[in-house]
């Protein structure tokens, strides 16, 4: 039996002015997976949540230098601000729309607008329970905030710190206290088997990290505290590693963790720096697909790369079960991966012939759901052409072979 869906879940994200991304929308499902030719605009989008979240953690400005600045954000030949909304819904509640403007003043970043909004019962009119700009504004309080209460007035340290990230520590904003935990929340992965592959000091992890490099901790903890749950994971990477019996993470006596990988055949079990990237790379997947405290939203860039294409029907059907406790954002270029799809969880990506992107949903593509619905599948009809603004030649072609950087 499925679990019920406990976290909250994004219906929708549009960006404005935010690299070559000048005005899009995406209507996000459980699991939505980014297509497109390379320079599309895929890896934008998941910076943006990137984004959005070192906001939260290390704040506006630090967000800003990790990208080159904010000059280097703000879409090339636009110079209005960088808009990101998010359109939420939380159990049990209605949708909230969290709207955050950013500009730049004498060098600075800071955050010209931010607002959340929301619709209290049935026929009601939408309206903001917090209202800053430029460091100062309103709130209203309480688990489920009236338009009619009282509007507290709040200064926070400066036009560059985030309202939802100061009054959301506070437990009088649950609404806005349930945001900051939810984008604080999101997993996104930079996954390398190199990473993987290294030496950490010993300690359990209970999530992994973005780049890999505490799986061994994460294996550890696994092992102390969801024996179960650990087997289970293993069970799964020996149908997709033919011979892998189990995996453990060793001490060693100055402290650090070995990560050993044992084929069935074999007594003795190999170091992960021999282990195959695949293996490893599956692995960490399956952890954060399979995480017994998932993550609100995960976020996989190009799963296929060192996998087997057999693989990818199966890990794509994967992401669409762990879809069902998190949301899952996937970017891929691999036809095997999208045979595993349903056209309303495909977006394409694509520039136009200024330079910025452009993202349809496949099911709106013309035939492509009737097709579907007749068996075929989406990888064969990306190779066939039938998916609008994939083909990166023809999209090229049609552009006359111009490419703008965003």
């Amino acid at each position: 039996m499925a679990k019920k869906r406990s976290l909250p879940l994004i219906e929708s994200l549009h960006v404005r002015n935010y690299r070559a991304l000048q005005d899009v929308k995406l209507d996000l499902a459980p699991l939505t997976v980014l297509l497109g030719p390379n320079g599309s605009g895929k890896s934008t989008i998941f910076d943006v949540f990137a984004f959005l979240a070192e906001c939260f953690t290390v704040g506006l400005r630090k967000a800003c230098d990790n990208r080159g600045r904010f000059k280097e954000l703000r879409s090339r030949g636009q110079t209005g601000p960088i808009v990101i909304e998010v359109a939420y819904r939380e159990p049990g509640f209605n949708k909230i729309t969290y709207h955050l403007e950013i500009d730049e003043t004498k060098g600075v970043p800071v955050v010209k607008s931010e607002w959340l909004r929301w619709t209290r019962g049935k026929g009601g009119q939408p309206f903001k329970f917090l209202s800053f700009e430029m460091g100062e504004g309103k709130v209203v309080t309480g688990e489920r905030p009236e338009n009619e209460e009282d509007r507290i007035e709040e200064k926070l340290d400066g036009p560059s710190s985030l309202a939802v990230n100061t009054l959301g520590q506070l437990a009088k904003n649950p609404r806005v206290m349930a945001l900051r935990r939810f984008i604080i929340g999101w997993y996104l992965s930079f996954l390398t088997a190199d990473h993987a592959r290294g030496l950490p000091e010993s300690g359990p992890a209970d999530k992994l990290s973005a780049t890999g490099d505490n799986l061994p901790n994460v294996i550890q903890f696994l092992s102390e505290e969801h024996e179960d749950h650990l087997k289970r994971i293993f069970s799964i990477l020996s149908q997709r590693v033919p011979g892998l019996e189990k995996v453990t993470a060793e001490p060693l006596p100055d402290n650090r963790l070995l990560l050993r990988i044992k084929d069935a055949p074999f007594n003795d079990p190999i170091l992960a720096k021999w282990a195959s990237d695949g293996t490893l790379k599956m692995l960490a997947y399956l952890i954060v697909l399979h995480d017994p405290n998932p993550s609100p939203l995960i976020g996989i860039e190009e799963p296929e790369n060192h996998l087997h294409p057999m693989l990818l029907p199966r890990l794509a059907e994967e992401c669409r079960e762990a879809a069902g406790i998190s949301q899952v954002l996937v970017t891929t270029h691999s036809p095997f991966f999208l045979d595993g799809l349903h056209p309303k969880e495909v977006w394409v990506l694509h520039r136009n012939e200024k330079g910025y992107t452009e993202a349809h949903c496949v099911e709106k593509m013309k035939d492509v759901k009737a097709m579907v619905e007749a068996g075929a599948t989406l990888g064969h009809l990306w190779m066939e052409n039938y998916l609008e603004g994939a083909n990166p030649f023809e999209v090229a072609k049609a552009h006359g072979g111009r490419h703008a950087k965003g």
